[in-house]
């Protein structure tokens, strides 16, 4: 294990050279802060939403690589104040699907801090999520010694044929895709990380 990990930062720094800063704010990172770090392309219509609702959630922060977007992604992150971005031309299948990236800018501004890894189409939910911070889940986290969690990926979709149901920008997506499979799912546990391994839903759907 310890040598897959020398190897993934290896990895990273390597693929750093793939990274062009466009706007780095990360000066304005303090100690205590929760930050985002996500990878994207041509996510425009779905950002706003993505941004307010991780900073209602208590999100300082957020360190995002655009994987050469020609949406107006690139262009609408870099007037946001919270908001450091960098971008690359390069393959995001070559670099891991993103994590090659993100490790190399996670070494360099994550230290010390909780993160949030997540795609502009992924929303944390968490007990009490509606009522309490992000912060209050850190702090638990901090007092019961636990520096990392892994959290289930739960596909939502809506009701009837997903092209009557289109999306608006600013939009709160659960208003349209409300809709889960509640059953068909199957746990196992990876033998290399000893985490819990959750496959089903649509997805393998017969």
């Amino acid at each position: 294990m310890r040598l897959q990990r020398k190897r993934w930062r290896i990895r990273a720094w390597r693929k750093r050279r793939e990274l062009r800063s466009v706007m780095d704010r990360t000066s304005k990172i303090t100690a205590k802060d929760i930050i985002v770090f996500s990878t994207m392309r041509n996510e425009r219509i779905r950002l706003p939403f993505f941004l307010r609702y991780y900073r209602n959630m208590g999100v300082n922060h957020f360190v995002i690589v655009d994987n050469n977007s020609d949406d107006g992604s690139a262009e609408f992150l870099r007037d946001q104040d919270d908001v450091s971005l960098w971008t690359s031309d390069k393959s995001y299948k070559r670099a891991r699907f993103g994590v090659d990236w993100l490790n190399w800018l996670q070494r360099k501004y994550a230290h010390n801090h909780w993160v949030l890894v997540v795609d502009p189409e992924e929303f944390l939910i968490y007990p009490f999520c509606d009522t309490r911070p992000l912060r209050a889940l850190t702090d638990w986290l901090d007092a019961s010694s636990i520096k990392s969690f892994g959290a289930m990926l739960l596909d939502m979709y809506p009701k009837g044929p997903i092209d009557q149901q289109p999306y608006r920008e600013g939009q709160n997506p659960f208003e349209i895709a409300s809709w889960f499979d509640s059953g068909n799912y199957m746990i196992s546990k990876n033998k290399i990380f000893g985490n819990l391994w959750i496959q089903g839903g649509p997805r393998t759907r017969k």
